[in-house]
């Protein structure tokens, strides 16, 4: 199990670098990511939310249809957005950012490219939640969250109710 990184942790706008070589730590840390997000429970993670520099991310959303078909869980390896399309809204949260949920615009569909944990090229066409999962898992290899794509004012509301939730843990 690994410790997810809470904001505003320096960690988590880092720029991920790509992974080169698949190596048995490499699918440790896949492995370990996957169980953390299960425990969370959440339905993504990525490396920079564990303290990792690698462009790696694990998801399950359930319910989509094509995780289903391939066995509900992802492991990306430098994955990469090569198309997008359409626009949706939805309601999001981060497991690095707790007691936080908020209404972000995103692409409705995406193909992302990338490798699986054997090395395998994989192309994944996307919609819906599996859709948005994979951008908001994506923005954390680049140290964007979605925060991020609020307007300036929402993300000061945001940053105060936050701070306010932070301070009540703390007492």
């Amino acid at each position: 199990m690994l410790d997810i990184l809470i904001h505003p942790d320096p960690q988590l706008r880092v720029k991920c670098r790509p992974v080169t070589d698949i190596t048995p730590q490499i699918r440790t840390l896949l492995a370990d990511m996957a169980e953390t997000m299960y425990a969370a429970p959440g339905i993504g993670l990525a490396a920079p939310q564990v303290g990792s520099e690698h462009r790696l991310l694990v998801l399950d959303v359930g319910d989509d249809e094509e995780s289903a078909r391939r066995g509900r869980l992802y492991k990306l390896i430098n994955p990469e957005i090569r198309s997008r399309s359409g626009k949706t809204e939805s309601e999001e949260g981060c497991l690095s950012i707790p007691g936080i949920r908020e209404t972000i615009k995103r692409s409705a569909s995406v193909v992302v490219q990338g490798v699986d944990e054997s090395g395998n090229d994989l192309t994944i066409e996307a919609e819906g939640l599996l859709a948005i999962c994979l951008q908001h898992e994506i923005d954390h290899l680049d140290g964007i969250l979605f925060i991020d794509h609020l307007s300036r004012l929402k993300q000061q509301l945001v940053k105060a109710k936050y701070s306010k939730l932070r301070s009540a843990e703390h007492e």
